[in-house]
């Protein structure tokens, strides 16, 4: 037996785990915990010891009891490795990551993994180098071209999404920012000369007022959270009740400052999800930023004023994410547990949204490189990549045909998961994008039968067979995807495609309500 505060080999320390997990644990697992700061790393005579103490802290520890029971729901082949569980939130979505937000995005961490010039016991090869060029065909909100400006590579995002296009391209976009904090200046002071010629401020402070005292008096802090807790008060009936009693000291400040919490009309996303002033001050900045002449500037506010129009939907605080029925009225709100009420200006998302967008452009233009990066809107399946980079960048046309493209790292959408213009209506709406649904890969509303999964299967494999043409012989390609239905062997071969590896990760900190454990595959792909 060893003693607890004894050092211990890797060889040592991974019989040790092995007998006190009950289960296997190889010198790779200790080296792993190692080179990830897990536990401490000792010299002994040249030989590399780690603390049987350290061992058993970490192992009790709640990120050692998550991998662990993770391995035995999804396998021990699950590389711990790729969860960056070391990370925080506020380093998963750094800088430019989070100007906008969107759905099924991966971490830039795991692209600079697969991308930078690192080894470890996991990825023995480097596959990329400074000045490669780097495809990602399903570019999404652009993390990949992020990164690899980062690293010192060109990339070339491909999205049938208009809107998606955008995003990406605002990320990696060059900015005046004197001229960009300009203009969110003149367009904020507007807003406010636009608020303050209505009813809306007085209005507002009336009903927080109101609400403030019903508040402190049927839901005092923190009893009325520790009586729910504890079943001494049954929520969602004590809720209704009170959202019932609120209801008509709301409708009267509503008749008495003449409030129109309805459209005319519903036919559209921005009719039937925000009030009408609410959708008169959207109206005022769009015009304003209409009138921005350097186009770069005019788009990056674009994206401001879209992500704070998301956050000003006519939904309830808990379900900001699906959008059940619009919510117009003041209502009993289970995450903040009292009376909340929907939003009637879009002023303090706005000017928060402003702020926080400079701050992380000029995050992000401390940590670029001198590289290029360009997302074209278009069908992977069939876009002729030179041709449009001709169109778009001609020094960047020719660097491309020169040295070809070294390689793709993407991840496609998932069968039946996400519809990808849909999640973005509000911004096709207003910035009036045509939308191409029926071009998507693997559509929610398409399901996930039998003839969506044969769709899928052919979409995908007629991507990787556009795009390689454009590709170095060498080429190395990763695609990040759930593979619970077992297509990408299939979709490998029908690309004339061989899996080289597969690196099977643990998605931790989803933001989705469902917890569970849950893993995707990183497929490695080269030509046969």
């Amino acid at each position: 037996m060893f003693n607890r505060d004894e050092l211990l080999t890797i060889k040592e320390a991974s019989e040790w785990a092995t007998g006190y997990l009950g289960k296997n644990v190889t010198t790779s697992n200790i080296s792993y915990l190692i080179q990830y700061g897990r536990i401490k790393r000792f010299n002994g005579n040249g030989t590399t010891k780690i603390s049987k103490k350290d061992l058993i802290e970490y192992y009790k520890s709640y990120n050692g009891y998550r991998e662990i029971s993770w391995k035995n729901r999804l396998g021990e082949d699950l590389n711990w490795a790729l969860s960056f569980d070391q990370y925080k939130e506020a380093e998963t979505t750094k800088h430019v990551h989070r100007l906008h937000p969107y759905k099924g995005k991966f971490i830039p961490q795991l692209v600079e993994y697969f991308l930078d010039s690192h080894t470890d016991n996991f990825k023995k090869s480097i596959y990329f180098k400074k000045g490669d060029i780097i495809l990602d065909p399903f570019s999404g909100s652009g993390t990949t071209m992020v990164q690899t400006c980062e690293l010192g590579m060109h990339a070339v995002g491909i999205d049938v999404s208009a809107f998606n296009t955008l995003i990406g391209n605002c990320k990696i976009a060059k900015y005046d920012l004197i001229d960009v904090q300009a203009e969110i200046y003149r367009i904020t002071k507007r807003l406010k000369e636009f608020i303050s010629d209505s009813h809306v401020p007085e209005f507002e402070e009336r009903l927080l007022q109101a609400l403030y005292g019903f508040n402190n008096m049927h839901f005092p802090v923190p009893e009325y959270k520790f009586k729910v807790k504890r079943n001494m008060i049954n929520e969602e009936e004590y809720g209704a009740e009170k959202e019932k009693e609120f209801l008509p000291i709301f409708n009267e400040l509503v008749r008495q400052y003449n409030i129109k919490l309805k459209q005319d009309t519903a036919d559209s996303f921005l009719d039937r999800w925000y009030s009408q002033h609410l959708r008169d001050e959207i109206q005022c900045v769009f015009d304003e930023i209409k009138k921005i002449k350097n186009a770069d500037t005019r788009n990056i506010i674009s994206v401001i004023l879209s992500r704070t129009i998301r956050s000003c939907r006519a939904t309830t605080h808990a379900d900001l994410a699906t959008l059940i029925e619009p919510v117009t009225t003041t209502y009993y709100c289970s995450k903040h547990g009292k009376i909340c009420k929907p939003l009637f200006s879009i002023l303090k998302w706005w000017e928060a949204y402003a702020k926080d967008t400079t701050k992380r452009l000029l995050q992000f233009d401390k940590l670029r490189t001198p590289t290029f990066q360009v997302c074209i809107n278009g069908d992977s399946r069939t876009i002729n990549i030179f041709n449009e980079l001709d169109r778009i960048n001609l020094k960047f046309a020719e660097l491309a045909r020169r040295q070809k493209i070294k390689g793709m790292f993407s991840s496609p959408p998932y069968i039946g998961l996400i519809d990808y213009h849909e999640q973005h209506a509000y911004a096709y709406d207003l910035f009036g994008f045509e939308r191409k649904d029926d071009l998507e890969i693997g559509p929610l509303y398409r399901g996930q039968g039998r003839e969506a999964r044969q769709s899928y299967i052919q979409g995908i494999a007629d991507v990787l067979n556009n795009c390689k043409r454009f590709l170095a012989d060498d080429y190395d390609v990763f695609l990040v995807a759930n593979d619970k239905r077992n297509v990408y062997p299939i979709i490998a071969e029908k690309a004339n495609m061989r899996i080289v590896n597969q690196y099977k990760r643990p998605v931790i900190n989803r933001t989705e309500k469902d917890k569970g454990a849950y893993s995707e595959t990183i497929f490695h792909l080269k030509k046969i």
